[in-house]
């Protein structure tokens, strides 16, 4: 611990976390999830509890006229094998909502994940220390935005001077659903994931329940959708129910109105989009499942392709166009009774043009500019005028975001 400076530990509660909805205490400290305990109770499947234990969208907010604050971590780091070692996930810091730092963590514990057999192996590690110095000593607020894809244990919160939750500033909640790519995929940091940069420029709180490989209209995902307070919420539903196989066009639609009928049961007025897939050229035509290209993990490159045969829609097998028609023909069914359900086609945020500027480097996730361009088009249709969440926007959809670049962050293991 750096021994120049008079270190007040303050115990890392509910109260000082933001997108999380459970917490969950461990042996070193506790865990932020994105699903409540019953619900993580109703499903044994080990992706998605890794995924939702992943904290995309949360994080640490303060009040505090600290010059430095330290924050004990446990990360667990994904290794695929075979593939190149993955970058240590990033902490973004920002101070009074503008960028202000930015810092990793090397080693904790490993889950190493063999795609050829299906096999995962978790190893545990050691617990390391970001700080940020050098911030203003007046009163501030302080988020520090937990990385969006290592699940990430709290141990141990230190400033220099006390921090208290940082106040409710009357912001919008926006409550979001969906998969990987709302989770982050490749984005380069937490405050950049799409959902992110959305929220940063239309001024809105976020709840980020973007799952990687879970948005598969589980009933218990619509549950805590129906009981999470929120003034807005969408959902992003598509590429998983392929990329798994999971179901045919027979049960697809009767499952989606189950979804919206439970969300409406708790929240029968609030404003309520459903966001179909975005351009995905492997799954455009072809079913899944999707399933790991091995001669590229051959040769160190982490790649998909569709294992399915486009014949078999005329058995009722699922692609991504078969999914935006059907996605599109049930809003419009339902929104003749609800006038607060919306429709907004992924393909508008990131089309067939985009995927030959910005092409998906694995073939299912975008990259970091594909998710800043997906941020900024989905403020402009959703927050701006016309767009379906424009009365609860505070920000100016449009304008330079704030992504932080490298700032006083510093790492130590």
């Amino acid at each position: 611990m750096d021994t120049g400076h008079e270190w007040i530990t303050t115990p890392v509660t509910a109260d000082l976390l933001r997108g999380a909805l459970d917490l969950e205490r461990t042996a070193h400290g506790v865990l932020p999830h994105r699903l409540p305990a019953w619900a993580r109770a109703q499903c044994a499947d080990g992706q998605l509890a890794t995924a939702e234990s992943q904290p995309s969208g949360v994080r640490l907010a303060l009040r505090t006229r600290a010059t430095a604050v330290e924050l004990d971590v446990l990360p667990t780091k994904r290794v695929y094998t075979g593939a190149p070692p993955r970058p240590d996930g990033v902490y973004d810091l920002l101070v009074d909502g503008r960028p202000a730092g930015r810092a990793s963590v090397a080693g904790g514990s490993t889950l190493t994940i063999d795609m050829a057999t299906g096999t995962a192996e978790h190893r545990p590690g050691p617990v390391g220390t970001i700080r940020f110095s050098g911030l203003p000593g007046r009163a501030k607020d302080v988020e520090i935005w937990l990385p969006h894809n290592e699940t990430t244990e709290l141990v141990a919160l230190r400033a220099d001077a006390p921090v208290e939750p940082a106040p409710d500033r009357g912001r919008a909640v926006w409550l979001h659903h969906g998969s990987s790519i709302s989770h982050g995929s490749d984005a380069a940091s937490p405050t950049t994931t799409w959902p992110a940069l959305a929220a940063a420029r239309a001024g809105v709180e976020l709840v980020n329940l973007g799952f990687g490989g879970g948005a598969l209209l589980d009933p218990f995902t619509a549950r805590t959708l129906r009981d999470t307070p929120a003034d807005l919420i969408s959902i992003k539903i598509g590429i998983n129910l392929v990329n798994n196989d999971l179901m045919r066009l027979r049960a697809f639609a009767p499952a989606v109105h189950g979804f919206l009928d439970t969300i409406r049961e708790g929240r029968p007025t609030t404003p309520l989009l459903v966001v179909s897939p975005i351009w995905c050229p492997i799954h455009e035509d072809t079913p899944g499942p999707s399933v790991p290209d091995l001669d590229a993990l051959g040769a160190g490159r982490l790649s998909f392709r569709a294992a399915g045969d486009p014949a078999e829609r005329a058995q009722g097998k699922l692609t991504l166009g078969v999914i935006r028609d059907e996605l599109a023909r049930i809003v419009e069914q339902r929104a003749a009774e609800d006038p607060n359900l919306h429709h907004l086609d992924g393909r508008d945020l990131y089309g067939e043009a985009d995927s030959a500027e910005l092409p998906l480097p694995d073939r299912l996730h975008p990259d970091a500019a594909a998710h800043r361009r997906i941020g900024e088009r989905f403020a402009e249709l959703a927050f701006t005028t016309g767009g379906p969440f424009a009365h609860h926007s505070a920000g100016k959809p449009g304008t330079p975001d704030t992504a932080p670049g490298r700032g006083a962050g510093s790492a130590r293991p």
